[in-house]
């Protein structure tokens, strides 16, 4: 992957980069055909719940935030993802907004301990925005990059995260499920 040096960024601070762009970086980084579907396939889910939150929700923050969220897998398809993603993402000089993003994209937050456990710096990866919370929900939702068009429904994505030992996360996702159901006045499973 060729990026810039970091004191030449390509974007202005603040610059929201268009739908074009995005999938441009995501080209230039090197990531996988999958990778791109699977980003494309959580954009499309995104944007379908922003549009029912409406005036509440900066489509295009969450149009770019949603494409670039897994920016990171051309690096690795590791949980370091998110971290590696967020370095890609300020060499390049795109809007803070963007890369809170795909930093609190894993699962439905990870708290200061399963940070810590991961290996990631200290920080906050709990998503606080709404646009934080519905990327990081759609990706929940989404399948993975072999199955990018499959959508999991709350309960799936639930038994997922309990197959993998995840108990807390799980109940972090139900309760993340159920904030956005009730800010969209219907049952994400039904978008």
């Amino acid at each position: 992957m060729s990026i810039p040096p970091s004191d030449k960024p390509v974007f202005m601070p603040l610059d929201l980069p268009s739908r074009e762009q995005c999938l441009s970086i995501l080209e230039g980084a090197g990531c996988e055909i999958g990778v791109i579907e699977h980003c494309q396939a959580v954009e499309e889910l995104a944007i379908l719940i922003g549009q029912r939150c409406g005036d509440k929700i900066d489509l295009d923050l969450l149009l770019a935030g949603a494409l670039l969220h897994d920016v990171g897998r051309s690096v690795t398809h590791g949980i370091q993802h998110a971290i590696r993603g967020v370095e890609i993402l300020r060499v390049l000089g795109i809007d803070k907004r963007v890369v809170n993003i795909v930093k609190k994209h894993i699962g439905a937050g990870l708290t200061r301990v399963d940070a810590h456990s991961l290996g990631f710096p200290d920080d906050d990866y709990m998503p606080s925005t709404l646009e934080e919370k519905i990327v990081a929900h759609a990706d929940n939702l989404v399948g993975d990059i072999l199955s990018p068009k499959k959508r999991k429904t709350k309960e799936e994505m639930i038994q997922h995260l309990i197959d993998k030992d995840l108990p807390e996360a799980a109940e972090r996702a139900r309760a993340l499920h159920d904030e956005l159901s009730a800010i969209c006045g219907i049952d994400l499973d039904e978008i």
